[in-house]
């Protein structure tokens, strides 16, 4: 179950990024509600995490928690926000992938 809670708490990293890249494009009260699902889901994350790592490695939690916020929040820059996709911001992704996969095959 605590492999979930990580998952789940490194979505709500891609969460809280997005919130950030919606925030900086507005004003006023729409700055306001996008901060507060900052906020809101980085304490979310947090909690996740902590509660992975009660029988998780912290030296593979966290990594996993980071490159799963790391790779999705890539993937909403290019999916969402139209940042682009040159060869080697993908490659360096896949190596960040491919080193996720390695810690947890490891631990």
């Amino acid at each position: 179950m605590n492999w979930v809670y990580l998952i789940i708490a490194g979505f709500c990293e891609v969460g809280f990024t997005y919130c950030l890249g919606r925030a900086k494009s507005v004003e006023g009260a729409e700055w306001w509600m996008w901060i507060s699902g900052f906020i809101v889901i980085s304490i979310l994350s947090m909690v996740l995490l902590a509660k992975a790592t009660q029988t998780l490695p912290i030296g593979t939690a966290y990594p996993v928690w980071t490159g799963i916020g790391a790779v999705g929040t890539v993937l909403v820059g290019i999916f969402v926000f139209h940042e682009p996709a040159t060869f080697w911001r993908l490659f360096f992704i896949t190596t960040l992938i491919a080193s996720i996969v390695g810690l947890k095959a490891l631990s």
